[in-house]
């Protein structure tokens, strides 16, 4: 049995939803029981004792304080039984999102299909299928109060479960990122959020490096591990959705569109967004208006 490095990627939004969960104790002897294509996520989270599970074709042996992730659409089986009381939190959770099993680098759902589906680009949470509690996860006593939740009125307790099983998610996303490729993210994110605030002057690779004092080739490799798209890639990209909402909330004339969104000519504008959007700037605005 051997820590498996893989992480679950899950396309955000719409975040992954908690259905139920419960604490279960196992005495020497006992075992978790085989299942197939539950339909959903099963999140186990060992307090004491050691769980012994497998998925497919690995096993794991889970000690307390680590956690693991088994997948909707796999067959678990217990590997043997446990050697001594074993008590863990089980919490089951769902998504309509994208979701991917990869090791390594994040893997990242289809940018434009998500964007047709829920309007909005994805962010991609990491959970690792095997690891440790991370610290400020192991310190916190969530997974109990979620528990404690689920004996109240589901009226006054839905709202709360939610908000606390995301924030559980958040801190083992942002541990990810803290054990590989922090640095990436933050870096992206930065970029980003330069390129939302200048997005309608004048942008190049030079002066985009020059404003955040890294190389433009670094700057690219981290937006392209975290976003799928080059700096470049993904101004134009903001810059056509700025110019819908102007087609869409404006009267003004498209060469104004163009100008107020950083283009650096109408025509170039009108090329660019007919190849994004599939029809022209004007066709759009009369589509779409009443």
């Amino acid at each position: 049995m051997s820590f498996n490095p893989s992480c679950i990627h899950l396309a955000a939004p719409p975040f992954p939803y908690f259905l139920e969960g419960d604490r279960t104790v196992y005495q020497a002897g006992d075992q978790h029981p085989n299942r197939s294509s539950m339909g959903k996520f099963d999140l186990l989270i060992v307090e004491q004792g050691c769980l012994f599970i497998g998925e497919e074709h690995k096993q794991w042996a889970v000690p307390a304080g680590h956690t693991l992730l088994l997948l909707p659409d796999r067959y678990h089986y217990s590997v043997k039984p446990c050697e001594e009381t074993t008590s863990f939190i089980w919490l089951h959770f769902h998504t309509v999102g994208e979701w991917i099993e990869a090791e390594g680098d994040p893997v990242y759902a289809s940018r434009e299909e998500h964007f047709r589906e829920f309007l909005t680009y994805p962010y991609t949470i990491r959970v690792p299928q095997f690891s440790p509690l991370p610290a400020p996860f192991e310190r916190s006593v969530q997974a109990g109060l979620l528990l404690q939740l689920a004996r109240g009125r589901r009226s006054g307790a839905v709202w709360q479960q939610q908000r606390i099983f995301e924030d559980m998610l958040r801190m083992l996303d942002l541990a990810q990122q803290d054990a590989g490729g922090g640095a990436a993210a933050e870096i992206a994110e930065l970029t980003e959020a330069y390129l939302r605030n200048h997005y309608a002057g004048p942008l190049t690779n030079g002066t985009l490096a020059d404003a955040l004092h890294f190389h433009y080739n670094y700057l690219a490799r981290c937006m392209k591990r975290v976003y799928g798209l080059t700096p470049m890639e993904y101004l134009t990209d903001y810059r056509l959705e700025q110019a819908k909402l102007l087609l869409l909330k404006t009267e003004i004339p498209i060469s104004a569109v163009a100008e107020r969104t950083g283009f650096e000519s109408t025509a170039y504008f009108s090329r660019r967004f007919a190849c994004k959007v599939g029809i022209s700037p004007l066709r759009f605005r009369k589509r779409y208006s009443r």
